[in-house]
């Protein structure tokens, strides 16, 4: 009876003991505490002690974690929202029709979506292996705006486990402010798939950063970028941005459609200029 008590405490799902309290983390800790008694208690530790060990050493280390808000886990599954919903726009192939196509192959489409409204898909392959590009896009994403003249600032508010973040981005005027300055607030997440990483996004509330003067808050999302490395030359990555965004003020669609699809043309020439000029990737660990 005791052998079959221990296995069923300590092989409560990990993700669980992030939610448990009181009387409940004490008792998981004190099942720990005893199986380490038991187990240099006489000559040997049995079988199931040693077995039931391991999994109580693990779930002892999760015990340890200091356990995510009801604020946090939420600003998780918006982040994870956006992914999910991202990549289903992108995996249905039907109905995009091309914006334009530059002289390099770079290629931005666009699809009309009845609850989102217009959404932009830019697709380039950069000279630059997967792990660059990541650095760039995600380790030094607050540097964007010192290469990205549509950005002026990317700060980030508050990091959530490794995966989240939340950002504030201020987006420079467009030339003659035919779009006047916009600013967003953005949770973000990253993901690894094999050997692809997306990117996703979409636009939050949070309370420390309320509208700014002279900014008129836009949103963006659900929106991504699909990282992978071509099959055919590893050192080069095909880059796919999803970009769905509302502007929000009073500006015609025709001059919408038109930044838009010209801001993502824009992104991959300074990208790839930038990342010509960057020092040796760190390792990828989205």
């Amino acid at each position: 009876m005791l052998p079959a008590t221990f296995k069923l405490c300590a092989g409560i799902s990990y993700r669980h003991l992030r939610n448990m309290t009181g009387l409940r983390r004490q008792a998981a800790v004190a099942i720990s505490q005893e199986l380490n008694r038991l187990a240099f208690a006489g000559p040997g530790p049995s079988k199931w002690i040693n077995q039931v060990r391991r999994r109580s050493s693990l779930l002892s280390s999760r015990l340890e974690e200091k356990p995510f808000s009801e604020v946090e886990m939420s600003y998780i599954k918006q982040g994870e929202e956006a992914l999910q919903k991202s990549l289903h726009i992108l995996g249905d192939q039907d109905g995009w029709k091309t914006e334009t196509i530059a002289e390099n192959g770079d290629k931005v489409l666009s699809k009309m979506l009845p609850d989102v409204g217009k959404v932009f898909r830019l697709e380039v392959v950069v000279d630059q292996p997967l792990n660059s590009v990541y650095d760039e896009l995600v380790e030094r994403m607050e540097q964007m705006g010192d290469w990205n003249p549509t950005i002026k600032e990317i700060k980030i508010l508050q990091k959530i486990g490794k995966d989240t973040v939340i950002t504030h981005e201020t987006a420079a005027a467009t030339p003659g402010n035919v779009v006047g300055p916009r600013d967003f607030v953005s949770v973000r997440c990253s993901r690894r798939r094999g050997s692809t990483c997306v990117l996703a996004g979409m636009a939050t509330n949070y309370g420390a950063m309320p509208e700014q003067k002279g900014f008129i808050r836009a949103e963006n999302g659900p929106t991504c970028m699909v990282l992978c490395p071509l099959a055919e030359n590893p050192s080069q990555t095909k880059l796919t941005w999803l970009l769905s965004i509302d502007l929000k003020g009073w500006l015609p669609k025709t001059i919408i459609n038109q930044v838009l699809s010209q801001t993502q043309v824009d992104f991959a020439n300074h990208l790839r200029k930038r990342l010509a000029t960057t020092a040796t990737p760190i390792a990828v660990s989205c």
